[in-house]
């Protein structure tokens, strides 16, 4: 076997990889040293996508086929450690319905963003630029709602639907929306800040995580002779197999028995790979005893910091690598209906929010309207990092309810998937998706203010 350079297939990974943590510790690095790229609040990953990009730009030669490969995975993976994490003790918003409202408070942003981008691109299609792929506006709830891991995926399948440069535009949106939340947002709290809504939090006694389990040596009698990360990142990829076979078999069973039915579902469903993923994560848990027994440390239960630090790093590098991997000339005929959504798209995110997150925060007002619009622009880790600025310490339940919203949201966002792949079928099946949204987001609202007037009562 050739050991030297000359073995692309031997170092090429290796070589991409590199190019990738590079570009993570030198934005790392631009963060910490230079306080204007500090006061962006542009969360490591994203600085380094860009930064990637650049590179590209300058003449960097990336492999284009491994990015997608990383970014496709990567949310999987990320998500699979994140459902394999022990329950935390429920919370008291948890308990008064705050997280099923977080949750609606979510999905209709979804919809709402999904309604403003199918607007744009039904009306440029019938006036200004005829033949635009019509269902490109789902995009913008999928790059700005969901991140760049759901926009490289819809818009890879709507590549596949006839929407040339589907995936660039997409990854594009979710860039935008990075910005738009470090950015934008970093402007709002400083507006408000100057108003007198709040004071500039005090950090210094915030742990450096919400879920702040940082035990993560294990205890044992001393025989155990693999590392215990060893052992939380097994169970992470042995779930990713059981999921992989788990939709081959669906695929491969809805191909045999409904050949019609597979040809519009199978490419969604290995789209949303990473929910099924999560899914079999979650049932995979319950074998996990709750008592000390034997059985429970042979199989090793999982350990909630250290699942952390996996999710992390595997959506760290999906983040890099979807940045990086955008193509700025598929997008160059379709500039204008990406600046429309793209600013438009931030500006109702806004508003919805304002409104809504008055009627289900009223006690903490600021601190949920900027902690949702940071993780509906970008994804919750910029939502953190902006509530941070407000909530320092994390004394309000806006940062848990960015993640029982986020599980929530999972469930009532189920409909929105099958929207997705509807809208793209015709033009009357587009209209048709478009009037079923209004519909569902007018019954999240009711859902909404009912639950709210019912613990007026």
């Amino acid at each position: 076997m050739d050991y030297s350079a000359a073995n692309q297939s031997l170092w090429g990974f290796i070589i991409q990889i590199g190019y990738i943590a590079l570009a993570i510790l030198l934005a790392d690095f631009l963060r910490h040293r230079i306080s204007f790229v500090r006061k962006l609040m542009m969360p490591v990953a994203v600085l380094g996508g860009f930064l990637l990009l650049a590179a590209k730009y300058a003449g960097l030669t990336l492999n284009e086929s491994l990015l997608e490969t990383l970014v496709f995975h990567g949310i999987a993976l990320g998500f699979v450690a994140m459902s394999l994490r022990t329950a935390e003790k429920e919370s008291e918003a948890s308990g008064n319905m705050t997280g099923l409202k977080s949750g609606a408070i979510i999905v209709s942003t979804y919809l709402v963003q999904g309604l403003t981008g199918l607007l744009i691109t039904v009306l440029l299609s019938y006036t200004l630029m005829p033949g635009l792929f019509k269902a490109a506006g789902m995009l913008l709830p999928m790059g700005y709602g969901q991140g760049p891991g759901q926009a490289n995926n819809i818009g890879s399948t709507y590549e596949g639907l006839g929407f040339a440069g589907g995936r660039s535009f997409g990854m594009s949106i979710a860039a935008s929306g990075y910005l738009v939340a470090c950015i934008v947002g970093v402007i709002i709290l400083n507006i408000l800040r100057n108003k007198g809504k709040f004071a500039k939090a005090d950090k210094t006694a915030a742990s450096a995580s919400i879920n702040g389990d940082y035990n993560f040596e294990k205890k044992s009698d001393g025989t155990d002779s693999i590392d215990v990360l060893s052992v939380q990142v097994s169970m992470v990829l042995v779930v990713y197999l059981i999921a992989f076979l788990a939709i081959w078999g669906l695929t491969s069973g809805l191909s045999a028995l409904l050949p019609g039915a597979a040809k519009m579902l199978n490419s969604l469903i290995w789209g949303f790979n990473f929910i099924i993923a999560s899914a079999v994560a979650m049932l995979f848990k319950k074998l996990f005893p709750k008592e000390k027994t034997i059985v429970s440390k042979t199989l090793q239960s999982q350990n909630n910091y250290l699942l952390n630090r996996i999710s992390g790093f595997f959506f760290d590098i999906m983040i890099v690598a979807g940045i990086a991997s955008i193509n700025l000339e598929d997008i160059k005929g379709l500039w204008l209906p990406f600046i429309l959504m793209v600013s438009l798209g931030g500006l109702v995110t806004w508003f919805y929010l304002s409104f809504v997150c008055r009627k289900v925060y009223k006690d903490y007002y600021y601190q949920g309207l900027i902690s949702m619009f940071g993780m509906l622009t970008g994804t919750i880790s910029s939502g953190v990092l902006l509530l941070r600025e407000v909530d320092g310490n994390f004394e309000t339940p806006a940062a848990n309810n960015l993640i029982t919203g986020s599980s929530f949201g999972i469930v009532l966002g189920a409909p929105i998937l099958v929207l997705v792949g509807l809208a793209a079928k015709s033009d009357t099946m587009c209209l048709v998706s478009m009037g079923i949204m209004v519909v569902y987001l007018l019954l999240l609202l009711t859902i909404i203010l009912k639950l709210k007037r019912k613990k007026a009562e």
